[in-house]
Parts: C-alpha cells; sequence; structure tokens
C-alpha cells in the first residue's frame, strides 16, 4: 500500500508541483512505499522565505521552550518506533530491528540536545580593565540548509535538525530522494510536537533542489552527509559565497587485528562493522588488516561466519542484511568485486556467483584478499564487501591503515595498552574504537572524520553548537556608580 507523499512548507503540508516521486521498496522493486510529486524551485524559494520570516522569533524564544519541542518530538518518536522502523526496513532495506533501533535514536538524539537548556551559555572571561567584565555568548547562525543521504533516513537528519532548532536556527531540509517517507515521518513528529510553522521546512527531490539551497542567498549555513565528491564541491560554492559548510562525507574503514587480540571478540565485531545494514554505513568497516601470525586461523573463521550469514526481506525473522539501496548501486558493487577478481584478488566469501533472493537489490556478503594496492582496497563501494591484507606487525598494520585518502573511523582489536596508545597517535581518523566495531557514534561525543571524510565542525554532542551558532565577545562595562 502507497503512502501519499507532501512537502513541509510554513507550518502546511502542500502537494509539490514538480514531477512525480516514488519511493520503491529494494528487497521487491514493484512494491510501491510511497509516491507524490516532488518540490519545484520555487517551492524551495517559498520554504527558505518562510525559515527566514520566522528565523528572528524563533531565536528569541527561550532555549528552554525550544528544547520542549523536542522531547515532545522524542515521545512521538518513541511511541512510533515499532511503524516507523517497519516503514524505514521496506524504504530503505536495513533489518527491522535496526530500522527500530534507528527511530528510537533519533529519540535519543533529540532528548540529548534538549537538555542544552541546562547546559553553560557562554564564558566570562576577565577583564585588564576595572569594572569589566568580558563575556562570550553564542546567537544562531540564522537560516539553515540540511541536505542528508539515504542510508539513516531518519538518525542523521535528526543529529543535524535537532542542535540546529535548539541553538535557535530555522531549517529547510531536503533529504535523499530514495528515502522520502522517513523524512516525511520526522518532520511529522516535529509538527506533532508543536514546532512553530516556519522554523522546519522540508521540500522532496531530486539533488537539483539541494543546489538551488547551496546557492540561495537567504542560506546562512550547510550542513551535508553524503560523499567526498559532491560534498567539497557544495562546500567550495558555499565558500565562495563566505556560507559555513559542515560536511561529513566518504570513509573506507579499516580493522587492525593483531596478534594478541581477543579473537572471539574482534571476529563478532569485524562481522557487525562491515556487513550489518548492508556495509552502507560511512563508519563500516570496509577494510581488515590482520596479522600475518594470525592470518590463516581468523580468515578461515571468518568466511565460515560471512558464508552463514541471511540474506533477504530485511521484515522477514531472523534476517542478518537486507538489499541495497538501488539497482544502480548494487550493480556498482558487483562490477567492482568483479574487476578486483579479474586483477588477482582472492574470493574468500560471498562474489558475484553466490546466491541471493530472487527479487530486489541484494549483494551478497563478500570477503576479498588482496596482496598489493588495488581499486577494491581504495574507493569506497558502499556495500557489504571487505577487502583484506595482511601485515608482518603492528607497525606494517598501522601503515596499511593510514595508507588512505579518508579518515573517519578505525578499529583496532589488541590487548597491549601500548599498542593501543600508538596506533592513538599514529592513526588519523575522527572516530577510533579499540576492541568494537568501526561503526557506532553515541550522540553525546563529537562525530566527524579527518582528510577527506570531514569538512568543517564536527557533529553531534556539544560540539554540534561549534557550527550552528557563532560567537559574540561583548565587553561589559558599567558607567560611574550612582551615590
Amino acid at each position: 500500500m502507497s503512502i501519499d507523499l507532501r512537502q513541509y512548507i510554513d507550518g502546511a503540508w502542500i502537494e509539490g508541483h514538480g514531477a512525480r516521486l516514488d519511493s520503491w521498496n529494494p528487497s521487491h522493486p514493484d512494491d510501491l512505499v510511497a509516491s507524490g510529486r516532488q518540490a519545484t524551485e520555487a517551492q524551495v524559494h517559498d520554504a527558505v522565505a518562510a525559515a527566514r520570516a520566522t528565523a528572528a522569533g524563533w531565536a528569541r524564544t527561550p532555549l528552554a521552550e525550544r528544547g520542549a519541542v523536542l522531547l515532545r518530538a522524542a515521545v512521538v518518536l518513541e511511541d512510533q518506533a515499532d511503524a516507523w522502523g517497519a516503514e524505514l526496513a521496506r524504504e530503505e532495506g536495513k533489518t527491522f530491528p535496526e530500522g527500530k533501533g534507528e527511530v528510537l535514536r533519533a529519540a535519543q538524539v533529540f532528548r540529548y540536545q534538549a537538555a542544552e537548556a541546562e547546559r553553560e551559555a557562554g564564558t566570562v572571561f576577565h577583564s585588564p580593565r576595572a569594572g569589566e567584565r568580558i563575556l562570550v555568548t553564542r546567537r544562531p547562525l540564522g537560516v539553515v540548509s540540511v541536505v542528508t543521504p539515504f542510508n539513516f533516513p531518519i538518525a542523521i537528519p535528526a543529529w543535524k535538525i535537532a542542535p540546529a532548532l535548539v541553538h535557535g536556527n530555522t531549517v529547510v531540509w531536503k533529504p535523499a530522494s530514495t528515502v522520502p517517507l522517513l523524512a516525511v515521518r520526522l518532520a511529522e513528529a516535529l509538527d506533532q510536537a508543536g514546532l512553530p510553522a516556519g522554523v522546519l521546512n522540508l521540500v522532496l527531490g531530486s539533488g537539483a533542489l539541494g543546489d538551488v539551497l547551496v546557492d540561495h542567498p537567504e542560506v546562512d549555513g550547510l550542513s551535508f552527509t553524503g560523499s567526498t565528491g559532491v560534498g567539497r564541491a557544495l562546500a567550495g560554492r558555499a565558500a565562495a559565497r563566505g556560507v559555513p559548510v559542515q560536511a561529513e562525507m566518504g570513509g573506507k574503514n579499516a580493522a587492525i587485528v593483531l596478534a594478541d587480540a581477543d579473537l572471539d571478540l574482534a571476529l563478532e565485531q569485524v562481522l557487525l562493522g562491515a556487513f550489518r545494514s548492508s556495509g552502507q554505513k560511512c563508519t563500516a568497516t570496509s577494510r581488515l588488516i590482520v596479522e600475518e601470525s594470525i592470518a590463516d586461523a581468523f580468515l578461515e573463521r571468518l568466511t565460515a561466519r560471512v558464508g552463514a550469514l541471511r540474506l533477504g526481506d530485511p521484515l522477514a525473522d531472523g534476517m542478518d542484511l537486507g538489499p541495497v539501496i538501488t539497482a544502480q548501486a548494487r550493480d556498482s558493487i558487483l562490477t567492482s568485486v568483479n574487476e578486483a577478481l579479474t586483477g588477482g584478488a582472492q574470493l574468500l566469501a560471498g562474489g558475484p556467483d553466490a546466491p541471493v533472493p530472487p527479487t530486489g537489490h541484494f549483494v551478497p556478503p563478500t570477503v576479498l584478499e588482496v596482496s598489493g594496492d588495488a581499486p577494491v582496497w581504495r574507493d569506497e563501494l558502499f556495500g557489504p564487501v571487505l577487502t583484506v591484507r595482511r601485515a608482518a606487525d603492528p607497525a606494517e598494520a598501522f601503515a596499511l591503515a593510514g595508507d588512505s585518502e579518508f579518515g573517519l573511523s578505525a578499529a583496532l582489536f589488541t590487548q597491549d595498552l601500548t599498542l593501543a596508545l600508538e596506533a592513538l597517535e599514529i592513526l588519523d581518523v575522527g572516530v577510533l574504537h579499540v576492541n568494537s566495531e568501526s561503526a557506532g557514534a553515541d550522540p553525546h561525543v563529537p562525530f566527524g572524520g579527518a582528510k577527506k571524510s570531514g569538512y568543517g565542525p564536527k557533529e553531534q554532542g556539544q560540539a554540534a553548537r561549534e557550527f550552528f551558532t557563532h560567537t559574540t565577545t561583548v565587553y561589559l562595562r558599567g558607567g560611574q556608580a550612582r551615590p
């Protein structure tokens, strides 16, 4: 049963005036999940105008009141976790437990950011002049555009939109066109929570609408998650207008398993990091580096576990992973695997000829071993493909992990504290996990990458305010004291 899609502009749910927009189930490509019409460029301008008209009033609203809206929205998300989690699995393709967990994660993010009203609001410095104090306060940017990807259709928008709103910004949001239904659901939660008209505006449609937002003269900031190529292009265009950008981009994340590691723990965590969400995470484990002395035994166990993973409809019980998002994504991933095999990679598990369900955009969980540099080792495939290399010792393992243009996340498995501290010094990444999977981002700590994986201030936690606000330094001095 298809669900109607609408735009959310200036507090009203309205039909788009553009081309048809359909959301299809990647497990069953003939199943229409939701349908409507795209927003037009004129409607994007209407959304920005609504956000601008509301910006001053929302910024003057006490932060406690802004936070209260987020708390009420969190309750809606929690109440709808089962229903919206099932819709997420149907629309995006991750398993139902993951889909429900993602809806609950969005609620958790809202709750954390709502508590900004109870945290410090600025800093006071001593002045070298008598009778004066120097205050550093924070103000919202104004109108912020938010452009989000398909792979976390409600959690990633939540961790951008929640801090934007609580710090007094108004938002125009353009989600990925493949997951419009979950975007509608998040906007519904905020609407039901009593968010004033114009504070959040949702426009559904193609990437061209994002271009309109990036170039719009009334937009004061851009928060983007997506590929490195697109992110850097958008950042360049925004910088030309003096608009700040926060961009979380690609990753080719390594897991390092050293000889002294707890191998049972490492095996479980590498599996989760590589194959949960069908590998469609910017923090997914896509490279595995194993110390030579344990490589044969570890890889034998790993490939046996990969071969036992259950691939199928994410709404069915007991599935470990579902499809990738589109047929185009599936074909691109399988082409890269075939090219790697032609180039000499050794197939340890899965591969293009492994069995998959008869319908849907399924990619078998795959493990490849390569002996040298190869595109499959360097390029982000964004699917359930793990590429393996061996290292003679920890020093070589760290060098292999760091030899990448990306620097989002890494995982290290060792019981040697000295080696863990050495990795902290050597590995240039935004997130380092020691004895846990490379994926994962708690809402109260900074998240973002180094090198070509990130641009601008980090996301989540109190780090988010570094992007969504700017400081005002106030020199506060009184006049002559009255008698």
